[in-house]
């Protein structure tokens, strides 16, 4: 083990034990290194490596801190490595994704307001009436970050954030089969608002369901290989993201 995977883990293991909770000051670099058995060097990098993993928050001047620790802060830090799955990674996400959006689509509909109701259906009337891809596909996270919101879970909220950010580096609206995609999608969107406004939590997770399902099957049949999908990736960065759901 590397004198930084030693720093790492140690303070990791601080964390996760209790010793150092959250919004406590990790102690002096000279004390920590010295029980962890690490120079400093190695000790800044672990500490940068966790700061990156939302676990410790560097502040000018005062020290480092164990942050608060939130499950949806700790969640999203998933990005880091979920960003770098190719296509076939992420079809396997989306096994997972097929559930928890069902389940997150239920508890909307069983909690859902008169205040989200409205929100979705002004959402689906932008994405209708929208011929920009890249509009589209920001409409369409919102949508499903508004459901994720109403089913008051921070946690699962980050979660198919995470999911959903990845999955829109691929492609699909811009493709020449893009339009009937994207009537089908804006049609989806409808079902599942309905159930929602209904109040009918079966009825939304089967439309939330059905609908990443479909997603899923557009990307394994218009998607190219995954060296070719990586090389639209890189120009896509500052492009259009406009895959739905």
């Amino acid at each position: 083990m590397s004198a930084v995977d030693r720093a790492f883990h140690g303070l990791r293991h601080m964390i996760a034990t209790g010793r150092l909770g959250p919004g406590d000051r990790i102690p002096p670099e000279a004390d920590l290194g010295e029980e962890l058995g690490v120079s400093r060097g190695p000790l800044r990098e672990a500490v940068r490596m966790l700061a990156a993993l939302g676990v410790v928050e560097p502040r000018h001047g005062s020290g480092t801190y164990v942050s608060q620790l939130r499950p949806e802060d700790i969640i999203g830090s998933l990005s880091l490595t979920l960003e770098l799955l190719p296509l076939p990674g992420l079809l396997e996400v989306y096994e997972i994704r097929r559930v928890l959006e069902a389940h997150v689509a239920a508890k909307a509909a069983a909690r859902r307001t008169p205040e989200t109701v409205k929100s979705l259906f002004s959402l689906i009337e932008a994405m209708e009436a929208t011929d920009d891809p890249a509009e589209a596909s920001d409409l369409d996270h919102r949508f499903h970050a508004e459901i994720a919101r109403a089913a008051e879970n921070p946690t699962l909220a980050s979660l198919l954030a995470v999911f959903r950010a990845r999955s829109r580096k691929y492609q699909i609206f811009t493709l020449p089969e893009g339009p009937e995609l994207r009537r089908k999608s804006d049609a989806d969107h409808r079902v599942l608002a309905t159930a929602i406004a209904d109040r009918d939590p079966g009825a939304a997770a089967g439309a939330a369901e059905a609908h990443v399902a479909q997603t899923e099957r557009w990307l394994r049949a218009f998607m190219p290989p995954v060296e070719e999908v990586e090389e639209v990736q890189e120009v896509d960065n500052d492009g259009a993201d406009a895959t739905p759901a």
